[in-house]
């Protein structure tokens, strides 16, 4: 059974509370909070106070994304009490194993990122510490993005991976992600579905967050 994350990264920042409790109410599973710093990808985003504006809003608990440098000199200004994930790149951590010792030591959840051209074989040592591995379907930077197909490849091995070991992480693909192939995802094994502009540039938030709802948790 599919759960969905709509990014904030397309939503309309000047009304972001409203959009964010309209899909929050509409039975999103997560908000997505994508932040980047200009350096490790080609894009600034947000940092951690306007999420943080986010908390007297009804929202989903925050899957916090970090696109970003050095990530555990910010690590801790994310954490609120809605946040249950915070995912790293795989790329960004030199010492990825004390990284996600970090996050867990705050009380939340860790997760791992990997870009297009980063293999699964890059976490053994760290699937068994895991929350959660997060396939980039596209290149991280820029939200609305076309999908790269091979990403489906990763997402069938972290299954397996998981199935074999015993592991207990979720599997989660972001961009690039419609309704278009998102039964696809499902099916290769994905449990998280990130869906930026496929949510938040339609006109009626409530129903599109329905029709991925009603397509991901028949699978």
């Amino acid at each position: 059974m599919g759960k969905l994350a709509p990014s904030i990264l397309s939503a309309d920042f000047a009304r972001l509370g409203e959009q964010v409790t309209a899909v929050s109410k509409a039975g999103c599973d997560y908000i997505h909070v994508d932040v980047m710093d200009g350096h490790f990808v080609p894009n600034i985003s947000f940092g951690a106070s306007v999420m943080k504006s986010l908390d007297t809003w009804e929202t989903s608990p925050y899957d916090v994304h970090l696109m970003i440098e050095n990530p555990d000199q910010y690590i801790s200004d994310f954490v609120t009490e809605k946040t249950e994930f915070i995912v790293v790149h795989q790329e960004a951590c030199p010492h990825l194993h004390r990284t996600l010792q970090n996050i867990k030591a705050l009380g939340v959840k860790c997760g791992v990122a990997l870009n297009p051209a980063t293999p699964v074989s890059s976490l053994e040592c760290v699937l068994g510490q895991l929350d959660l591995v997060l396939v980039m379907s596209v290149n991280p930077g820029f939200g609305g993005q076309r999908f790269i197909p091979q990403a489906l490849e990763k997402v069938s091995q972290l299954r397996t991976l998981r199935e074999e070991n015993g592991y207990s992480y979720v599997i989660e693909i972001d961009g690039g992600v419609t309704l278009d192939n998102a039964d696809e995802i499902c099916l290769a094994g994905c449990d998280i579905l990130v869906a930026g502009s496929a949510v938040f540039k339609a006109q009626d938030l409530q129903q599109r967050v329905g029709d991925f709802k009603r397509l991901i948790t028949r699978i």
